[in-house]
């Protein structure tokens, strides 16, 4: 495989990037496509350490931190993993259409469940949008599903932390709202998702008015769920905010283009994943694997290169330490359905 040839397969993967100097030519391409910069000051004036596989900033007056290699910055910064084993994680968990576990990565590459539970939660975070800059237009669906385990498959200690004297059939769930734009990117689908407190009218109006155009041209397909009813401005009418239109999930679930089935299809693939690979997860965590989701749902076009080459492209600036992703109060773990 010629050095300038990008792996196409996990097996050409794998015999590519298996040379850490290449991986790190291949990191430094897609984080400094216009060549090196002191991630401190940003000077371009550096020099590289061939010995220690780092770069010295030169640009005075001298600042701490001088010395920086390639993951200062990124989601691989102060992780002993090399980078040869991070690639294969970030391919691994990219083509798999239901995720990977931890349990799973960590035998295929040889590092402890740990290590491998903390590097999927870095690469989640690399898959994570960090903003989004436009918001949805043309024809949109929204949608809400609950994510949770049954309270009747709970043992009863759990059902009474779970529950906190809640009832109904979503009790001890988390609440998500999903938005789906039709023919987005190339002409293709594109999601984002919210874990929002409830579905109650105000969290709701608050998600559509951050996510889809008002413009007046904008259709937004939704169920019966009052909450979707938009709130218009006095002396607006609700037609100058987007078209809004109904489907009655009782009497029909498709009425020409009037439906929310493309939601429904990554409601049906984030609980498959779920359910079938991570088994239990803790709200404190469930907005990663909505990112990982909406990641491979919006790139499901591309080939596993380009997919591989997409999250690669957003490892800088996205550092995740340890205490941070277990600190803070976190309840019960999400269980399958």
């Amino acid at each position: 495989m010629a050095a300038n040839d990008s792996p196409k397969t996990l097996q050409e993967a794998i015999r590519f990037y298996s040379d850490l100097d290449v991986c790190q030519t291949a990191l430094v391409e897609a984080r400094w496509p216009d060549g090196v910069t002191c991630p401190t000051c940003g000077s371009a004036n550096v020099g590289y350490l061939a010995n220690q596989r780092r770069w010295q900033c030169k640009a005075k007056p001298y600042h701490t931190k001088r010395q920086f290699s390639a993951k200062v910055g990124t989601i691989f910064e102060d992780s002993p993993i090399k980078l040869d084993k991070w690639f294969v994680a970030i391919w691994l968990i990219g083509s798999a259409k239901n995720g990977i576990s931890s349990y799973e990565l960590s035998r295929a590459i040889g590092i402890t469940q740990k290590s491998a539970w903390f590097m999927l939660h870095r690469i989640r975070l690399a898959m994570q949008t960090k903003s989004f800059s436009k918001p949805f237009g043309g024809e949109v669906e929204v949608d809400e599903t609950f994510i949770g385990a049954k309270a009747r498959n709970m043992h009863y200690d759990r059902k009474v932390r779970a529950l906190q004297g809640a009832r109904g059939a979503f009790a001890g769930k988390v609440a998500v709202m999903g938005l789906l734009q039709r023919h987005g990117k190339d002409g293709h689908s594109q999601v984002r998702t919210e874990v929002v407190p409830n579905v109650r009218r105000q969290n709701l109006q608050y998600q559509m008015n951050k996510h889809v155009k008002m413009d007046g041209n904008t259709t937004v397909y939704s169920d019966k769920l009052m909450s979707y009813l938009p709130v218009t401005p006095k002396g607006w009418r609700p037609s100058d905010l987007y078209v809004h239109k109904v489907i009655d999930h009782s009497e029909a679930y498709v009425n020409g283009q009037i439906h929310t089935n493309g939601l429904e299809n990554f409601w049906s693939l984030l609980k498959r994943m779920i359910k079938g690979t991570y088994v239990s997860i803790e709200p404190f965590h469930l907005f990663r694997y909505l990112d990982e989701e909406a990641f491979r749902f919006n790139s499901r076009k591309m080939t596993d290169g380009n997919r591989f080459n997409e999250v690669k492209a957003r490892v800088a600036g996205k550092r995740l330490t340890y205490k941070e992703l277990t600190g803070g109060d976190r309840d019960e773990p999400i269980e399958a359905y």
